[in-house]
């Protein structure tokens, strides 16, 4: 089976769209989620925005990866964890 076609040119900075309950730890948790397949991942960079009725908290993770399946296992692991909604 021949590996699927992508757009992007490896390595690259691709953000990554988190949104989830707005409970305490929940950024904390996506980092740590993200910098156990990234380990160069910068949790600095994070942008967070709470929703309107602060229900939820929305977190763009900007992470460098070296491959589609390292990619892959980012939006795997972070889509995987219960308190988050989506993942964009």
């Amino acid at each position: 089976m021949e590996p699927a076609e992508t757009l992007l040119q490896f390595p690259c900075a691709f953000p990554v769209k988190v949104v989830g309950l707005r409970t305490d730890g929940f950024a904390q948790q996506m980092v740590d989620l993200v910098l156990a397949l990234v380990p160069d991942f910068r949790p600095e960079t994070v942008e967070m925005r709470a929703s309107k009725a602060a229900t939820y908290l929305s977190l763009t993770l900007t992470v460098t990866v070296a491959s589609q399946a390292q990619l892959d296992a980012v939006y795997r692991a972070l889509s995987g964890h219960p308190a988050v909604k989506f993942v964009l």
